[in-house]
């Protein structure tokens, strides 16, 4: 009886210490490979034309370039900063820019290090895509000659996150959230809730926390039936910022809350009102 006792409790200990050993080897597997999940990378190298539009080469950190679309706002009207989301590339943007100039509003898109046309070199991470996009304001803001009183901030899904950084900066006064999450961490704890993703995630784009000290204005647009980013998220957020709206579209999903003219509409609304505050109307229909 002894023995069989003494033999039960090795193979119990085998099995737990495989069963830690898979664990432990799943969490490292994640760990080196979470990029290709948080930046899936579309394939192939688009370059925007919009007649009115620039697409510009700014020199970025490390000798790098920093592609970025601009089409120059009219007298008086706010530029519109634009951050994609991980799916997407510079030249999917192409389509909201004309949107934006037909409004009379100018436009400016920034691409992601490791996306399109900036593929070359260093793969995407948040302290890399940052500083893009920090070079890329400072840009607009020097030589092109766009204040940053004249600057509203807009990130859909994971530029969400880039754009709440940019605010956290300074490098704007409205800021525009399409599809927003909390942080990436808790996106990774609700697709994997037996990882313990607080430890494994290396790019955590933590806009709960640092959406408290941001008392500008803040648009927050999301679809109940979003499908990546749940749309608690976006009401959390809501409760978050001081000073935010949020919009809340029955029926959308991740990508297609700026399918209704309305809601597009309403975004260029608001990035105009900071004009108008200010005592210019910005120019155009």
């Amino acid at each position: 009886m002894g023995r069989l006792l003494q033999r039960a409790r090795r193979m119990l200990l085998l099995v737990l210490a495989t069963l830690v050993i898979a664990y432990v080897g799943l969490c490292v597997l994640v760990f080196l490979n979470q990029r290709q999940l948080v930046f899936p990378v579309p394939p192939g190298a688009h370059e925007p034309s919009l007649p009115g539009a620039t697409l510009l080469r700014i020199p970025g950190p490390e000798g790098s370039t920093v592609f970025a679309l601009h089409v120059p706002a009219p007298d008086g009207a706010p530029t519109v900063v634009h951050f994609h989301g991980n799916g997407e590339q510079l030249a999917d943007g192409q389509w909201l820019a004309q949107r934006y100039q037909e409004a009379g509003l100018g436009f400016f898109a920034v691409e992601y290090p490791g996306y399109g046309l900036a593929a070359v070199g260093q793969g995407p991470s948040e302290k890399g895509i940052y500083a893009a996009a920090a070079a890329a304001l400072e840009h607009l803001h020097g030589p092109l000659g766009v204040p940053r009183e004249r600057t509203v901030l807009q990130g859909q899904s994971l530029g969400s996150g880039v754009a709440v950084e940019m605010a956290k900066r300074g490098h704007g006064v409205r800021l525009v959230l399409l599809t927003p999450y909390t942080s990436l961490v808790e996106v990774g704890a609700r697709i994997f809730p037996w990882l313990p993703a607080r430890l494994l995630v290396r790019d955590p784009f933590d806009s709960a926390a640092k959406a408290p000290g941001l008392e500008l204005p803040v648009l927050i647009v999301h679809g109940t039936r979003d499908e990546v980013i749940p749309v608690d998220m976006g009401r959390t957020l809501g409760t978050l910022f001081p000073n935010a709206t949020v919009r809340i579209l029955e029926g959308k999903h991740h990508n297609d809350v700026l399918d209704k003219p309305t809601t597009l509409q309403e975004l260029m609304r608001f990035a105009s009102e900071g004009s108008q505050q200010a005592g210019t109307l910005p120019s155009g229909p």
